[in-house]
């Protein structure tokens, strides 16, 4: 098995957030673990891939294979007490382990050097429950942003930022013109 920097196995939280108005949000996944936190900074499209992986996966592996027996236990890979960390990904990867039956999600640090180190920056070992529970919550959020344009499936910001003008109507007319006409 591969180690990496950091592992939250006692998770105690784990969300997903939008900070900011629709256009304009920014994301993040929060998790604590014991006495260690961290706020991991996500692409909105990062995070609604990471969300559908996790339910592909939740579904595709066998619920009794989420007992598996083993003499590994994920807890003695425990970050240190007191551990904040606070990052933007520049890769993530979705993993079952067989033999605790927990589902790991691993994160690079944007600012670690490119190439110099596959190791994960940081890696959750999380539940079947908490991963399905983070996927539904990360879907919703990132769900819950601007409408899309009808016509071309692009976002439509409000009138009162420019509105839409819609490239299938060559952008000769916003979206509040055509609910005129």
């Amino acid at each position: 098995m591969s180690y990496s920097k950091f592992e939250f196995t006692q998770i105690s939280r784990l969300e997903a957030e939008a900070l900011g108005r629709p256009g304009k949000r920014t994301f993040r996944i929060i998790v604590e673990s014991n006495n260690s936190v961290a706020s991991i900074w996500i692409e909105k499209e990062h995070l609604l891939q990471l969300s559908l992986s996790v339910k592909q996966l939740t579904e595709s592996v066998v619920e009794g294979e989420d007992a598996a027996a083993s003499g590994v236990s994920p807890s003695q890979f425990e970050a240190p007490d007191m551990t904040k960390l606070d990052f933007k990904i520049i890769r993530l990867a979705l993993k079952h382990d067989d033999a605790s039956g927990m589902f790991l999600i691993e994160f690079n640090d944007a600012d670690s050097v490119e190439g110099e180190d596959d190791t994960p920056d940081l890696r959750l070992w999380v539940n079947r429950y908490q991963a399905d529970s983070f996927a539904d919550q990360a879907m919703r959020i990132c769900a819950a942003g601007r409408p899309l344009c009808n016509l071309c499936g692009a976002p439509v910001d409000p009138p009162e930022e420019g509105g839409h003008k819609c490239p299938r109507r060559n952008g000769n007319h916003t979206t509040d013109e055509l609910q005129k006409i």
